[in-house]
């Protein structure tokens, strides 16, 4: 599909494409779409929330959201949710608290730079005359560092701490952000969110977009996008997760994009994710902000030299195709992985217009109260797909991967 195509397809209405699955791409006034984030509702209904505008970075990128009423066949329109005109909104995670309160972070930074990215933290409200409509407070800043980026959903620790995963972006001095010194960490609230410490990783340079899982009793693994495009990497905490263990390789490739995971009723671990690194493919790219064309004379911060302390992070490797990879032992490996989707998923360009950008990148999954798997992606930086499995659908799609 070509980029006018995708914008005819973009209303919302969910179609059955074969029996058990239904697709839709949802409706946005947005030139670019990404990001997605799904987050169930008390009633049943589905919020997704992404970032939009002309070009990842630019100041018109902003936050949206829109709400698939439960039992509905048409995903409600767009609504703003963000609203600073001076800074990139990126990366939206919403969160509902033990109180019931529901809650929006993001990310806000000024152009390409995420090592100056801020994270925002505003409280979200339904209408229960309109069962689509969604508005966010004017929120403010967490009082995390300069650099705190976010993607995973929080954790609510047995403790009753708030668990914010983190990867710090961070540069050498005098030089301009590229990835290759970022860092996971853990953003900890003993206080419902009113104030952050911060808790890093040890030994997990590269290793980002932190998806924790719990896997029992004071049990989780988190699972971590690779700047090096290398795979999948992986770490525990045994105690409740008031400690990490450093990361390390799983079975599954990774291409320097976006994951998600969730632990499956069936006790499998379930993971979202475009299988492929830089083994696979040769296409690479500068940077994530190379098409800016914003002036800075900084040099990138370098990974490759002995005293640096970073890693050579590596852009540019397609993000196809989406698949869903499942575990039996915790995710230390991942032998079963479905194809939802597949495509070039080239992303050598930001720049969605001329149909150069063909990614189905940043899946998200959730499993709903009767089986059914939702999952929703970027399409070619044009639209968020969204695709709804129902439990003989999934079964289906298992048994043809076995065979």
């Amino acid at each position: 599909m070509g980029p006018d195509e995708i914008a005819a397809a973009m209303t919302g209405t969910l179609t059955e494409v074969s029996p058990g699955r239904l697709e839709a791409f949802l409706p946005s006034p947005m030139i670019q779409n990404h990001a997605a984030f799904l987050h169930p509702l008390p009633d049943g209904a589905l919020l997704c929330a992404w970032f939009g505008g002309t070009l990842e970075g630019k100041s018109d990128i902003a936050i949206h959201a829109a709400i698939l009423p439960n039992g509905g066949d048409r995903w409600g329109p767009p609504r703003v949710l963000s609203f600073d005109p001076a800074r990139s909104e990126q990366n939206p995670v919403i969160f509902t608290a033990p109180d019931g309160q529901l809650w929006l972070f993001h990310t806000a930074q000024p152009s390409g730079n995420q090592d100056e990215c801020r994270i925002r933290m505003a409280a979200l409200h339904l209408d229960p005359a309109d069962p689509t409509m969604i508005r966010a407070e004017e929120g403010r800043f967490i009082d995390l560092p300069a650099g705190c980026f976010i993607r995973a959903p929080l954790v609510v620790r047995r403790d009753g701490a708030w668990l914010l995963p983190i990867f710090r972006c961070v540069t050498r001095p005098d030089r301009k952000w590229n990835g290759s010194h970022d860092v996971a960490a853990m953003g900890i609230s003993h206080d419902g969110g009113e104030s952050w410490v911060l808790q890093e990783i040890a030994d997990s340079t590269g290793s980002v977009h932190m998806s924790p899982v719990e896997l029992g009793q004071n049990h989780f693994a988190a699972f971590y996008r690779r700047r090096q495009a290398d795979t999948v990497h992986r770490s525990e905490s045994r105690d409740g997760g008031l400690s990490w263990s450093a990361p390390v390789p799983t079975d599954v490739p990774n291409n320097n994009s976006s994951i998600a995971a969730i632990r499956l009723a069936d006790g499998r671990v379930a993971m979202i994710a475009n299988p492929s690194s830089a083994l696979t493919s040769t296409d690479r790219r500068a940077s994530l902000y190379d098409e800016l064309g914003e002036d800075d004379d900084r040099p990138e911060t370098g990974g490759d030299t002995p005293d640096s302390g970073g890693c050579t992070p590596i852009w540019g490797v397609p993000r196809a195709p989406v698949a869903l990879c499942l575990s039996e032992d915790g995710g230390l490996s991942f032998p079963l992985r479905l194809i939802i989707e597949d495509g070039p998923g080239s992303c050598t360009s930001n720049d969605l217009t001329d149909g150069r950008n063909k990614e189905m990148s940043y899946p998200w999954l959730l499993q709903g109260p009767d089986g059914s798997l939702h999952l929703a992606y970027t399409y070619h930086r044009r639209a968020i797909k969204y695709v709804r499995l129902s439990p003989e659908a999934f079964t289906q799609i298992q048994a043809e991967s076995a065979a």
